[in-house]
């Protein structure tokens, strides 16, 4: 007959803390290790496990209690003991000894193991035998805080509970970076995410390397901190308890969907003390694509289950997590509305109410061979970006040619005169789209998510599509408009050749007002450029080609040039890209004009 057992709380650090969520109810019949309820700290969210398979008999505790390290939670009624104990209750039973026999059997074990667990937790209980002394260690690096400098671990924060592979480590042994710049890249088959810096300071060590699968709370790397309190904050606030060896706690920090300000008072700060920061300093929607869901990793299990993207849920929880309940109305919704829930990635936020029909599914199999390779960071990433583009921004392009007959012999001139420098066409054309965003300044603009206000820039930054091998990135050429043919043109190789070498930052791709897509050095005659939001028009250039024009008296081979200009028809009108096109020819074809 199995017997009922009480399901306790394991070591969570010395300290109450609140049930959030409760994830079974009496009668459910649970495997070992499955999660009961999850708790949430000021520091981290932990889900406690089943100690062994079997039906609840009974909840002790309910949302909202809090709880400590050995309180009962359930009593279970067991499926058979451990399998050491089964066995050995088997061979009493064979031998004919009484359950009373059995019992004492077992004793020695269950104090062994006690003894063990006592001992294992003795240098924490030696600290000081009243429970007030169990903050000891935190208090004891509060001091930390005045340092200036010293070792900072870098963790992997929460990303969902399960070994996410590294693709690209972006800095070295011995790089300085600055607090929140990415240090390596992590992509799952749901996301791709930037590990970011706690701290400024200095890399020491590498604890991991590409390839390698990490999961929450894994060290990462070693950095000298520096400039005081930053680093020393991330110090301090990484001294709870060891929990390496206990089964179903995952210390992580947990995903605040939303961030107090610095210095403000938090209402579950500790009493007469500080406000605390998670461990390591981090905005959930610099780490992960769009807004991180604040989830615990069974509610992404579950949803991932029922193809539920957990970004397109509204949690119910306190501070707006999401629970098990909030997953199964959702579904019920979209069942109800006549629509298919959308898998992670597979949506649109923020679509303005597009319905699209399913992906179809083909076994693509079974009319012949084939191949499956799974598409590289920067084209899924360009791909959610181009697919929201291209159904938000209603397009249109405008296409015309520009004669750069006199203008080629002019650069050619120029670069025998500059032999160590690189003076490519788009020098020319970035002068020109700079002079054409003076003249049309609503080029030069941003309009915002709910497409009322327009933005118009006073600067000028020219985004330049870079082919490289792993997908087409678009770094920006900043204040474009104060910088010479020759001074452009040293840039432009500069920041091409980081882009092939896979060194840009995320500065570098920021800030642009316009973007210059050429295919010049390819081919074709003419394409559509999709528009690169928040920008509102962006230029393609095709491949320029000797054809006869017509002068007044006779044909006469000139140099064409085909523009292609894609713009948001909210914002710009089609007369205006015309006008346009037209003065962007015209600067093109006569170089005199880019030195007004």
């Amino acid at each position: 007959m199995a017997d009922v057992k009480e399901a306790r709380v394991p070591d969570i650090g010395g300290s109450a803390v609140p049930v959030i969520e409760i994830m079974v109810k009496v009668g459910d019949r649970v495997e070992k290790d499955q999660s009961l309820l999850t708790l949430e700290s000021d520091k981290a969210t932990m889900e406690v496990p089943a100690p062994f398979a079997g039906f609840i008999k009974e909840l002790k505790v309910k949302v909202g209690d809090e709880i400590e390290e050995g309180a009962v939670i359930a009593l279970v009624e067991a499926e058979g003991d451990a399998p050491s104990n089964a066995a050995g209750a088997g061979a009493a039973a064979g031998a004919g000894e009484s359950k009373d026999d059995v019992a004492k059997a077992d004793a020695p074990a269950a104090a062994a193991s006690k003894t063990d667990a006592a001992n294992a937790d003795a240098p924490q209980a030696d600290a000081s035998t009243s429970g007030a002394a169990k903050a000891a260690p935190a208090a004891a690096s509060a001091p930390s805080a005045s340092k200036s400098s010293g070792p900072v671990d870098v963790t992997v924060p929460d990303i969902g509970g399960k070994p996410v592979p590294i693709i690209e480590l972006l800095v070295k042994v011995g790089d300085r970076v600055e607090k929140d710049q990415s240090l390596m890249t992590l992509e799952s088959d749901k996301a791709t995410m930037d590990i970011p810096a706690p701290a400024a300071g200095v890399i020491k060590e590498l604890k991991v390397k590409v390839g390698d699968e990490v999961n929450d709370g894994d060290l990462i790397a070693v950095l000298e901190g520096e400039g005081g309190e930053s680093a020393a904050a991330a110090e301090a606030d990484e001294q709870p308890a060891p929990q390496a060896d206990k089964p179903g706690i995952s210390e992580a920090p947990a995903e605040a969907p939303k961030r107090e300000a610095a210095g403000a008072p938090r209402a579950d700060a500790p009493a007469g003390g500080t406000p605390r920061t998670p461990p390591v300093a981090f905005d959930a929607s610099v780490i992960m694509p769009g807004n991180a869901p604040y989830a615990s990793p069974a509610i992404r299990a579950f949803a991932r289950e029922l193809g539920v993207d957990v970004a397109q849920v509204k949690g119910s929880g306190r501070g707006g997590r999401i629970q098990r309940e909030d997953i199964s109305g959702y579904v019920k919704q979209v069942m109800s509305s006549g629509a298919a829930p959308s898998a992670a990635g597979g949506t649109v936020a923020g679509g303005g109410g597009l319905s699209l029909l399913p992906w179809p599914k083909v076994d693509f199999s079974k009319f012949g061979e084939v191949e499956e390779k799974p598409l590289g960071r920067i084209p899924k990433i360009s791909a959610a970006n181009l697919a929201r583009n291209w159904a938000m921004i209603p397009h249109v392009t405008q296409h015309d040619e520009a004669d750069i007959t006199e203008l080629e012999a002019f650069r050619k001139k120029l670069g025998e005169e500059n032999k160590d420098l690189k003076v490519s066409p788009l020098v020319f054309q970035i002068k020109a789209v700079v002079a054409a965003l003076k003249k049309f300044p609503q080029f030069n603009a941003s309009l915002d998510a709910a497409g009322e206000v327009l933005t118009l820039k006073k600067y000028y930054n020219v985004g330049i599509a870079v082919d490289t091998p792993d997908g087409l990135v678009v770094p920006v050429i900043r204040n474009a408009d104060k910088k010479g043919l020759l001074e452009l043109a040293a840039e432009l190789s500069e920041i091409s050749k980081k882009a092939r070498d896979k060194k840009l930052t995320a500065a570098d791709m920021q800030g642009g007002c316009f973007s210059i897509s050429s295919l010049g050095g390819i081919g074709g005659i003419a394409f559509t450029p999709i528009v690169n939001a928040p920008e509102v028009a962006i230029l393609g250039v095709s491949k320029s080609q000797m054809k006869p024009v017509w002068n007044g008296k006779e044909f006469a081979p000139r140099l064409m040039l085909p523009l292609s200009l894609s713009y948001d028809h909210r914002v710009i009108d089609g007369a205006l890209a015309a006008r346009f096109t037209v003065f962007l020819a015209n600067q093109l074809g006569d170089i005199r004009r880019l030195l007004l």
